[in-house]
């Protein structure tokens, strides 16, 4: 075992030293042999060479991250000023206060809460607890991290698991604990697509959006909602049937005792006054999130809350992420003389992932640098022959080629690279960049296939009651299906033509 580990460890920093290496040369040679002119071409090589960092993990994802901060300014592409501001933006702050709020709410185990309360409701059947995980992921998925929605959501499938196979063996439930677990993965995932906050591919696309159109309209978190939650209500039940019915029917001759899941609810105790805190924190939040900006639905337009104030485009999301993050550092925990401090205190700094902040900020540089230097509009133009192609055509391919790369690479690496080029594409095609932006996004959360995927796909598979077939033949038609959906809607439903 320790000869394996060996092994693979040395495997791995191979690779990582030969992506190194490749990156350095992939730079080099292309900024030899390119005919752009010198600011876009280095821009290209830069983007190049932290790909190839980002996709090999060559260093640490933020590491690469800082690559702008350094050779943007060595090479004239943007200033160092112009670089270092990209690190730290409303998009940034947005993030960090919903995390802030996940830290809270896992602090004081009101996501516990809320996920065994939901799962304790549903049915006897195994179809019907299986739906019961994909509702709770899903719903949780949509403001804390899909990472921590499956840590938590596993522990619990697993108890049901193991106690199914004492009662009706193995054999009997293998399909039933193949598809639970498969559920806590897949919804942890379908979830985020429906908030801002639920994935950072989206924050990456109201950044770089934002960065690119300045002038045109921005696309509130309500509106987000508007679109995307439909999406992931209906990608819900396709996983869930394609998981029951079709890959992993299970044997309809055996029920499943709910007594532990309500065991474990009723472990947690009556609902404590931080949790009811952070509970209406967190609504408050929810609400003045959506309903910031004015919301079209159809011919009927909600209107925003900020309008009420004379300069309603001087607040975002960020605003509201950071007001209720602070207000969680002021309201005082109910045995603050005892105990000191506020709900939340000075732990929180150390468990925010300042990594992930880090990818963000390296990302929205890289877009700076793609628009400041030209390289943006050059990439356009290179692709003058794509522009004649059936614009549903070209976003079935987005979403196909997005889904399928992020597989093997971080969801959030994907997006930064691949927004920047599809927003010049936009530009230069004369298009809606929404049609070509917002596939990509979304086929970003929607690797399905393999444990390296996603975090949550790794988590489940690491309870080894999955094989990688079992998670590749279920991946490749929940991809397939996602594409077309993807497509569908963006070119029909959301009225972007």
């Amino acid at each position: 075992m320790e000869t394996d580990s060996v092994s693979r460890f040395l495997g791995n920093y191979k690779f990582k030293r030969t992506g190194l290496v490749l990156g350095i040369l992939a730079f080099l040679v292309f900024i030899l042999i390119s005919d752009l002119p010198d600011h876009p071409r280095f821009c290209a090589g830069i983007a190049i060479l932290m790909s190839i960092w980002w996709v090999t993990e060559a260093v640490p994802l933020a590491v690469t991250s800082l690559v702008p901060l350094v050779l943007f300014p060595l090479t004239g592409v943007i200033s160092g000023k112009d670089a270092a501001a990209a690190y730290t933006n409303s998009t940034i702050f947005l993030f960090l206060g919903g995390f802030i709020i996940a830290l809270a709410m896992e602090r004081w185990n009101l996501h516990k809460r809320i996920a065994l309360g939901l799962v304790s409701r549903f049915g006897k059947s195994p179809s019907s607890i299986v739906l019961s995980f994909m509702v709770a992921g899903g719903f949780l998925s949509m403001w804390i991290s899909n990472t921590a929605t499956a840590v938590m959501l596993l522990p619990i499938g697993m108890a049901i698991v193991s106690k199914m196979s004492e009662e009706h063996g193995s054999v009997a439930t293998s399909n039933f604990s193949k598809a639970l677990m498969l559920s806590i993965a897949y919804s942890a995932s379908i979830g985020g697509i429906a908030t801002y906050i639920g994935t950072p591919p989206n924050l990456v696309f109201q950044r770089i959006y934002a960065q690119t159109f300045p002038n045109n309209a921005s696309v509130g978190f309500g509106q987000w909602i508007i679109w995307f939650f439909p999406l992931a209500v209906l990608l819900t039940i396709f996983v869930w049937w394609l998981l029951t019915k079709v890959i992993f029917r299970s044997d309809g001759s055996f029920v499943i005792d709910r007594s532990i899941m309500r065991t474990e609810y009723e472990g947690l105790g009556r609902m404590k006054y931080e949790e009811k805190v952070i509970l209406t924190v967190f609504a408050s939040a929810a609400v003045l999130w959506i309903f910031r900006e004015d919301i079209a639905i159809g011919a009927f337009t909600i209107k925003g809350w900020a309008n009420i104030f004379p300069a309603a485009k001087f607040i975002d999301d960020g605003t509201v992420s950071i007001f209720a993050a602070v207000l969680l550092f002021i309201i005082p925990k109910k045995k603050v003389l005892e105990e000191g401090g506020a709900i939340v205190d000075g732990w929180v700094i150390q468990d925010i992932p300042w990594d992930v902040i880090l990818l963000f900020g390296g990302g929205f540089a890289l877009a700076e640098g793609f628009v400041k230097s030209g390289l943006s509009e050059a990439i356009g133009k290179s692709f003058d022959f794509a522009a004649g192609m059936p614009v549903i055509f070209i976003i079935f391919s987005i979403s196909l080629i997005v889904t399928f790369l992020t597989e093997l690479t971080s969801n959030t690496a994907t997006a930064q690279i691949f927004l920047p080029i599809l927003a010049a594409f936009a530009i230069e095609w004369k298009v809606d960049p929404l049609l070509l932006m917002l596939p990509a996004t979304i086929s970003a959360s929607m690797a399905f296939m393999m444990p390296v995927a996603t975090p949550p796909n790794a988590i489940v598979f690491g309870s080894r009651k999955l094989q990688i077939a079992d998670m590749a033949k279920t991946g490749f038609f929940i991809n397939i299906f996602g594409a077309v959906v993807i497509t569908l809607l963006i070119y029909f439903v959301l009225g972007l033509r």
